[in-house]
């Protein structure tokens, strides 16, 4: 509902100070650009992170630029981004609006 109200009122010209202050942490999606060298460690890394199943990562794998993750919190994105990172892969982390 919180994230309704901010979607709301962001588009409003006479937004509070405290409204600003509420809505100011906003979801994280994960954007996998390019899954570098080693493509089935990143389908493993995806799996045991997420639960979702290898097929559906290596389809998503198949058609790069991606979103792994959607409406995370900044820390989930940073860290997956990290480890995605580590593992020869371009991603980045872009807030959600």
């Amino acid at each position: 509902m919180l994230q309704a109200i901010c979607g709301l009122m962001e588009g409003s010209d006479s937004v509070s100070e405290s409204f600003l202050l509420v809505c100011d942490d906003l979801p994280y999606t994960v954007v996998l650009t390019d899954s570098g060298p080693r493509a089935i460690e990143i389908v493993k890394l995806l799996h045991r992170k997420t639960g979702l199943s290898l097929w559906h990562y290596k389809l998503l794998i198949s058609e790069l630029p991606t979103s792994i993750l959607k409406d995370v919190p900044e820390e989930v994105a940073t860290v997956m981004v990290a480890e995605l990172r580590a593992l020869g892969a371009s991603a980045h982390a872009e807030g959600s609006q």
